[in-house]
């Protein structure tokens, strides 16, 4: 074959090449695919913030609201589509599916953010208060990523929550809230060793306090729905509990954002991101949970000593350092 022949020949075979790459990429198989993302509870704060960091990063993003006012504003940002999502009625999260389904792009990524607050003493809140908080905090988790599931499944992608420093903690005042955080905890941890079989990384976010207008809108209700009681025993207590919160100057969330772009997309996604603003939070929280450690060990017939419990947890770090390589 002469040397004219063979240039011939590899021209025409790098022609048809990109011919089939550029037919392969118009069908969808290409690997550079615009990934989507499934944001609940994307108005505000936390969920806002997370479905604009995503949408900037190039992703596409369905972005989860209840007010039309909210999903009209949610549709103005480049590369979101806003989605009619109350997590508690099972018609519209079947409806949501639905709509990414006939997206085309698949579903990479669940994260559910969509949560409330109920403020007063455990002893006082009335049940219904408390049912209503875990059918959004608990129920609709369970509920969303139930109905998304064989989506992510289908992209072996991941699922993640927000949760909160309270799933670590039981804090004073906010009773019910802490409980359906540790609900959120455990569940991570359940669905992350059912869904590994199928690829799919789970992972649980759990933010201090942040910039979000969750504590507006539900201390707002506490105080106007007479949740805090004015014959409470726990009244002036509360007050200043109120008080004290409105006075803390919080961060905007964008660590939070990061750390859900990082579980959603990263090589090395973690089971746990522990996201505070200042070293102060960090010593409450790492603080209660050795603290925890310490009481669950104590005089039983199967006490660890002091030694096995720093080996234990050198070894611990050690097999997250090597997870994060």
């Amino acid at each position: 074959m002469t040397p004219i022949r063979i240039i011939l020949l590899s021209l025409s075979v790098i022609f048809f090449s990109a011919i089939f790459s550029v037919a392969n990429a118009s069908n969808g198989d290409s690997g550079d695919k615009q990934k989507a993302v499934l944001v609940t509870g994307a108005s505000t704060g936390i969920g806002r913030k997370i479905t604009e960091v995503l949408a900037a990063n190039g992703y596409f993003v369905y972005a989860g609201a209840r007010k039309q006012k909210d999903l009209d504003e949610l549709n103005s940002i480049e590369n979101v589509q806003s989605i009619r999502i109350d997590v508690t009625i099972q018609e519209e999260i079947d409806a949501a599916v639905e709509t990414v389904r006939a997206g085309g792009r698949g579903l990479h990524g669940l994260v559910n953010n969509a949560g409330v607050i109920i403020v007063g003493p455990s002893i006082e809140v009335d049940i219904e208060q408390v049912q209503w908080l875990f059918d959004v905090n608990v129920f609709g988790v369970y509920r969303v990523t139930q109905a998304f599931a064989p989506l992510i499944i289908e992209n072996k992608g991941r699922v993640t929550t927000i949760g909160s420093i309270a799933g670590s903690i039981g804090i004073e005042f906010l009773g019910p809230y802490s409980m359906s955080k540790h609900a959120i905890e455990a569940y991570t941890d359940a669905l992350a060793g059912e869904m590994k079989r199928f690829g799919v990384h789970v992972s649980v976010i759990e933010p201090g306090n942040y910039s979000t207008k969750i504590w507006d809108s539900d201390i707002k209700r506490a105080t106007d729905s007479g949740l805090v009681k004015e014959n409470s025993p726990y009244a002036d207590d509360i007050a200043k509990w109120i008080v004290s919160v409105g006075a803390i100057e919080s961060e905007e969330p964008d660590d939070v954002a990061e750390a859900a772009l990082h579980a959603l997309f990263s090589n090395n996604p973690k089971r746990r991101y522990l996201v505070l603003p200042n070293e102060g939070e960090a010593a409450w929280i790492i603080g209660s949970a050795v603290q925890r450690l310490a009481q669950l060990n104590s005089n039983h017939d199967h006490s660890y000593s002091q030694e096995d419990l720093i080996e234990m947890l050198i070894g611990a770090m050690a097999a997250e350092e090597r997870a994060g390589e």
